[in-house]
């Protein structure tokens, strides 16, 4: 290039006539799930990138650590995930694998939601004979969404944290977040009346966080034990307790095995309604708004409100 493009170039950059290259975002975020992604895009915006190692058909508790999610936790700057043993068949090998330092845990980059919110079900049970428990507890935390305002917080700080020129931004976007939740949750609280004490059975214990929120009567579950596929002396013996006591619904996540439940419905009429467990992979603001939304209406349904 000779001498006179250079300066032309450099004149025409100066009076701002070219536009800058875009700007990326400050921070990596890599979450285990999708419902942690959608809330670093709500909090984060344009100042981070968030990718999710699980998508809304997957069971978390088991999928493979890929060398594609290896080669992605290397880069990564902000990792977010349930914890509570729901990531243990296979975070800690992509930890153990080039994982930097930032994200181990114990610092600023290691983000554990069940470590922040009243968790569920803790026992000191380790006994395999008593099924896939978690000891520290029910993971499934996203599920109540009294939780997100707190974790929204969290995640605020933890981005202030990680990146200090952008703090006030983070700040500013987690306060619109928690006010706009806040007017859902109130919302909310109506229809939920209408659905308090509605039996149900579940398949596992996912659905404890949104139970509780709800105050669902839980009848009984399909598994025998966490985990463990019913025996048949499981299901005659659940067959006899729906006779004697009626149930709404079937509750079942989009990776449920379908047999119980179908076996289930086709000796008593229960309907099965399966309730979406998490948003899409690359939800971006509103979407946890609406897993919500979506989860109220097919329960209103299934109880005849609707």
């Amino acid at each position: 290039m000779n001498k006179t493009l250079v300066s032309l170039t450099t004149v025409v950059l100066a009076a701002g006539l070219i536009a800058p290259p875009p700007a990326h975002a400050e921070i990596r975020v890599f979450a285990c799930e999708p419902e942690w992604a959608a809330l670093a895009r709500e909090i984060g915006g344009d100042k981070i990138d968030a990718f999710s190692a699980t998508h809304a058909g997957q069971d978390p508790h088991h999928i493979r650590a890929k060398p594609s999610l290896i080669a992605k936790i290397r880069r990564t700057d902000l990792l977010f995930c349930s914890g509570a043993g729901l990531e243990v068949g296979w975070l800690p090998l992509l930890l153990q694998r080039g994982a930097p330092a930032r994200i181990q845990p114990g610092k600023p980059g290691y983000l554990m939601a069940t470590d922040h919110i009243e968790v569920l079900e803790q026992t000191t049970v380790t006994d395999r004979s008593f099924g896939d428990v978690h000891p520290e507890g029910n993971p499934h935390a996203h599920l109540d969404p009294r939780n997100l305002p707190l974790l929204a917080t969290v995640l605020q700080q933890r981005l202030a944290t990680l990146d200090k020129i952008n703090a006030e931004y983070y700040r500013d976007r987690a306060a619109n977040f928690t006010a706009a939740w806040g007017r859902r949750l109130a919302a909310w609280e109506v229809r939920r009346s209408a659905l308090k004490g509605m039996p149900v059975i579940v398949h596992h214990r996912t659905w404890s966080y949104m139970v509780r929120w709800l105050g669902l009567r839980e009848i009984a579950s399909l598994e025998s034990k966490p985990g463990i596929p019913p025996t048949p002396s499981h299901l005659s013996a659940l067959l006899q307790t729906v006779r004697t006591q009626p149930v709404k619904a079937i509750l079942l996540t989009p990776y449920d095995p379908t047999g119980p439940a179908d076996w289930l419905h086709g000796k008593t009429g229960i309907p099965i309604v399966t309730l979406p467990y998490t948003v899409s992979r690359d939800a971006g603001p509103g979407a946890l708004a609406r897993l919500f939304e979506n989860m109220l209406s097919q329960l209103e349904r299934a109880h005849g409100i609707r």
